[in-house]
C-alpha cells in the first residue's frame, strides 16, 4: 500500500518547488507560481484549504503539485480562504495567469502597494517570456546580436 503525499505534510519550500516543477515550460503557469511564492501569503493558505494537490508519483524523481484553480472561488465564498484587498488582488492575477480567468487590471492596480506591484509586474514580464528575450538585431550586425536581454522586470530578491 502506498500513501499519497498531501501538501499539508510538506514544508512550504517543498510545496513551492513541486508547484514550480509542474509549471516549468509554461511561462504563464511559472509566473503564477512565482508570484504566489514570492508574495508569500497564499502558499500556506492554499495548502491548509486543501487546494494544492501533490501528484502521487514523482516525475523524474521530483514531486509535482498543482493548485486547484477552479476550487478557489468556492473556497473564497465559503470563507475557507480570505485575505486583504491587496492579497486578493495578487491571487486574482495569479489565477488569471494560470487559469486564464479575466482580471480587471484597474481594480488590481488600485489595490496593490509598491512591493505587490513589483511582484505583479515581474509576473507579467515572466509570463511574456521577457527573461528569455534576445537582442533582435540582424545577424552579424554587432557583438550584441542574439544576446539574451534578461527580464524586463526582474523578480525581487526574496527575504
Amino acid at each position: 500500500m502506498s500513501v499519497e503525499p498531501i501538501a499539508a505534510d510538506l514544508d512550504l519550500d517543498e510545496v513551492e518547488a513541486a508547484l514550480l516543477h509542474a509549471a516549468v515550460g509554461d511561462y504563464a503557469a511559472e509566473a503564477a507560481v512565482l508570484l504566489l511564492a514570492n508574495d508569500g501569503y497564499w502558499p500556506a493558505r492554499l495548502c491548509a484549504a486543501g487546494l494544492v494537490t501533490i501528484e502521487a508519483e514523482p516525475v523524474g524523481g521530483q514531486l509535482w503539485a498543482r493548485v486547484e484553480w477552479p476550487e478557489l472561488d468556492p473556497a473564497l465564498a465559503q470563507g475557507r480562504l480570505h485575505g486583504s484587498q491587496e492579497e486578493l488582488a495578487v491571487l486574482r492575477v495569479a489565477v488569471s495567469l494560470a487559469d486564464g480567468r479575466p482580471v480587471d487590471l484597474a481594480d488590481v492596480a488600485v489595490a496593490l502597494g509598491r512591493r505587490a506591484l513589483e511582484l505583479v509586474l515581474a509576473a507579467l514580464a515572466h509570463a511574456a517570456g521577457s527573461h528569455d528575450h534576445r537582442d533582435a538585431s540582424p545577424a552579424g550586425s554587432g557583438a550584441g546580436a542574439g544576446v539574451r536581454l534578461g527580464p524586463l522586470v526582474a523578480w525581487p530578491v526574496r527575504d
